[in-house]
């Protein structure tokens, strides 16, 4: 091989390293990995009967998370982490079809976000069950929270 093939391979190879190290020092500190909700060491949610809560984040086209648990009498915060609009109703996407529905119990969540970093609460949550909210505009961007 040439020194100037050697040359141009190990430049390669140099922006290559450069360009993942970037990349991974990119991502946005403080935000939740996808998959996850805000969780206390112990395992379980943040938040407590004393009105707390627990935050869920909104990617590009879904929950990062597809459920979450909260206490009875606490709330739930949603975060959206993309510049990408959402519109958060009570109800579910089932088979393709939006299905708006309040169960018993459960908060009227009626939420518009615009921008990165728009932050809504939904809540308390003061009885038991579980409760379904979706996005209107994202076919089956759905959450189901189970309060205990």
């Amino acid at each position: 091989m040439s020194k100037k093939r050697l040359g141009f391979l190990m430049a390669m190879l140099a922006i290559l390293a450069i360009g993942s190290i970037l990349l991974a020092a990119c991502t946005r500190p403080g935000t939740t990995p996808v998959g996850t909700a805000n969780k206390t060491p112990s395992g379980g949610n943040s938040g407590n009967s004393g009105g707390g809560g627990t935050t869920v984040h909104l990617g590009p086209s879904n929950f990062l998370v597809s459920s979450v648990t909260i206490p009875k009498g606490s709330k739930l915060t949603l975060v959206n982490d993309v510049s990408v609009p959402h519109i958060i109703k009570n109800g579910s996407w089932v088979n393709g079809n939006q299905k708006p529905a309040k169960e018993p119990g459960a908060p009227t969540v009626d939420l518009t976000f615009n921008t990165t970093g728009d932050t809504h609460s939904i809540g308390p949550f003061t009885t038991a069950g579980t409760y379904h909210i979706f996005c209107t505009i994202h076919l089956n961007m759905n959450l189901t929270i189970m309060v205990k």
